[in-house]
């Protein structure tokens, strides 16, 4: 990133220069076909020199779940590892604002977090663990009420995305509520969602991801400080609970979600 687009302030702070958020204000007002008319994107040439797809389609060691909106219904499509190509990927990390829709098909995606932020039901009816591990990039809650326009708009973007996950989680909480209690009268699904346990690493804490403007920044040494913090949170998060795996939730569902 170029001299001058951030900025760093006391401690760890690092944010958007002054002319990096008008810039980024200013761009607000155009379209990407307005701004980007011959749908240039240097992350499809950096994916493609990283991920060998053909080989990731007929040997990916684990289960993957890629979502992506379609922008012309709405709906959620979630794409499998015995499926996957770039195209599908630069779908799930596609904001319209920015991007250009991708075509897939014949049919325009968006990114997935329009629809689920992530998808977490492909976990429950796709997968054989019963352990479910959520790392939150946002925090579930912020301590302080946006007051000036500009914050009140970013959290109004942030709730947008993050509504479909609340809502899911929501689901799940008082599905084991409501599933029968004897084991019985249990049907499949209802076996399956009483063995269910969810553990949360949560970002709560990290004051480099509280900035909403810090969702802009690709400037290297920011991006290696939030590798380091995720390193560092999941290891503290591992020495703390790593007990609980395979054998009891180590979150309050219904505290946060219900």
């Amino acid at each position: 990133m170029p001299i001058g687009m951030v900025t760093q302030g006391e401690g760890d702070a690092i944010s958007l220069s002054p002319a990096s958020k008008l810039l980024a204000n200013w761009a607000g007002y155009f379209s990407p076909s307005q701004l980007n008319p011959f749908d240039l994107n240097p992350l499809r040439d950096l994916i493609a020199g990283q991920i060998d797809f053909k080989r990731l389609r007929a040997a990916c060691p684990f289960k993957l779940f890629v979502g992506a909106t379609q922008a012309n219904t709405g709906k959620l499509r979630v794409f499998r590892e015995s499926e996957l190509t770039l195209d599908m990927l630069l779908a799930s990390a596609c904001l319209p604002k920015i991007h250009h829709a991708v075509e897939i098909n014949g049919e325009p995606y968006w990114d997935g977090g329009y629809s689920a932020n992530p998808a977490v039901f492909p976990l429950f009816y796709d997968c054989d663990s019963s352990d479910v591990l959520l790392v939150l990039l946002s925090p579930l809650q912020r301590e302080v009420t946006p007051r000036t326009v500009e914050e009140i708009e970013a959290r109004i973007v942030e709730l947008a995305f993050s509504a479909h996950f609340m809502r899911e989680m929501r689901m799940f909480s008082q599905a084991v509520d409501y599933a029968s209690p004897g084991f019985l009268t249990m049907g499949r699904l209802e076996r399956r969602l009483q063995k269910m346990r969810f553990h949360m690493i949560d970002s709560s804490q990290l004051a480099s991801l509280q900035r909403t403007d810090t969702k802009l920044l690709a400037h290297p040494p920011f991006l290696e400080r939030l590798r380091e913090q995720g390193h560092a949170r999941a290891t503290a998060w591992l020495a703390e609970h790593f007990d609980g795996v395979g054998h009891q939730s180590t979150v309050d569902v219904k505290k946060w979600f219900a």
